[in-house]
């Protein structure tokens, strides 16, 4: 039986891990995207890493690793990608404005076509963990992860591609801490009076600046406001808050994967099961909300390249370093073919909505949504549970 005490506290160190994740996630992001522009990196490859960087993810994912779960890893990375599209993505559908008709970019289809490529390719492999093969993969997709950077990179460079907005910022915290844009550039150009001040300065009507004007020998005349310059921050202190995101990012890593074991030992449960169900939603959180921000805002855009570009790393990435570091052997069990039908038949419905469903994107955005809870539901009720929590 589980211990209550044991249970509460390690869903409590949950709870608040996940609070330093995001600030850890925000931190390095942000910071990481100032550091490049200073030092010369392109705007663009940094985009693409903090867009669909799954930075979190992939803390959970080594942390788990090297505590030797690599089912909960395995589990972590399928259930997530699952939770960007039928979670995700079906929220910003559900989401979107009224009123306006959705059409989808050619970035949007180009980025969609290549996660489906990528899922059914990684698909299969996972289901079947042979040593051989499994390293042989995962290397092909650690290397395709690199060539994806660069490629995707070079096309947005030469205006081909539009690089997904930022996921895990959602504060824009850069213009504010760079300080490189300042408030004379936003200062409206208004005439001046004949004592050679801004009249909008005073707040005054045409009348008021010829009394104004009238007084000006008799009175002394008033400085307008100028406006404050934000001091610039110098490289080294943005180079510092980058390391300090990327410590709270491992930390929260370690943490959180500690806590799920010790939870997931308590209840005796699958950790492919808390992986793909409890621990995908808790690390999903941030492409939930912008989801349901860029959806109805209309920036559908957005919204397809940070649920691809998400999945694309996740499955690239995160599974390439899995595949690497088990050589497909797990003591807790793998994936079920259930589970990645799922996955595959989740991306293709992404796929599709993309390429064809415009018109229908509410509808799908709600039957996305149902599949997701009817899916969770399997989870605990059929799926494993069957197979006696295994």
């Amino acid at each position: 039986m589980a211990n209550a005490d044991v249970v509460a506290y390690n869903i409590a160190v949950v709870v608040a891990t996940l609070f330093l994740l995001e600030f850890g996630a925000d931190k390095f992001i942000d910071h990481t995207a100032i550091v490049a522009r200073r030092t010369g990196i392109p705007d663009t490859i940094v985009g693409l890493l903090t867009a669909g960087g799954e930075w979190e993810e992939l803390a959970v994912v080594v942390a788990s690793l090297a505590r030797h779960r690599a089912s909960l890893a395995i589990g972590n990375i399928v259930g997530s990608a699952i939770s960007n599209i039928l979670g995700a993505f079906s929220l910003g559908l559900l989401f979107y404005e009224k009123g306006k008709p959705i059409e989808f970019d050619r970035s949007s289809r180009i980025y969609s076509l290549l996660l489906l490529v990528l899922t059914t390719f990684v698909a299969p492999i996972t289901y079947f963990p042979k040593k051989l093969i499994w390293l042989v993969c995962g290397a092909f997709l650690v290397a395709f992860f690199a060539i994806y950077v660069g490629s995707v990179g070079w096309a947005i460079s030469k205006g081909n591609l539009t690089a997904p907005k930022d996921s895990d910022d959602d504060s824009s915290g850069d213009d504010s801490t760079d300080g490189d844009s300042t408030a004379n550039d936003n200062t409206e150009r208004t005439p001046l009076n004949p004592d050679g001040h801004n009249r909008a300065a005073y707040g005054a009507t045409p009348v008021e600046s010829n009394e104004h004007a009238s007084q000006s020998s008799s009175s002394e005349p008033v400085a307008p406001p100028h406006p404050t310059r934000r001091r610039r921050r110098s490289l080294r202190y943005h180079v510092f808050c980058l390391f300090l995101g990327f410590l709270a990012i491992c930390l929260a890593g370690y943490v959180l994967s500690h806590a799920a074991t010790n939870i997931t030992d308590e209840f005796a449960i699958s950790d492919v099961l808390f992986g793909i169900v409890i621990l995908a939603i808790a690390t999903t959180l941030p492409e939930k909300f912008v989801a349901v921000i860029s959806g109805h805002r209309g920036h559908v855009g957005i919204l397809v390249a940070n649920t691809a570009g998400s999945n694309i790393f996740l499955l690239s990435l995160c599974a390439g370093i899995v595949m690497l570091d088990t050589s497909g052997e797990f003591e807790n069990g793998n994936v079920k073919a259930s589970e990645l039908g799922v996955l595959w038949g989740s991306t293709l419905a992404f796929t599709l909505t993309v390429w064809f469903g415009g018109r229908f994107c509410r509808w799908i955005g709600a039957g996305m949504l149902l599949c997701y809870v009817a899916f969770m539901v399997l989870e605990f009720t059929v799926i494993h549970s069957v197979a006696g929590g295994t």
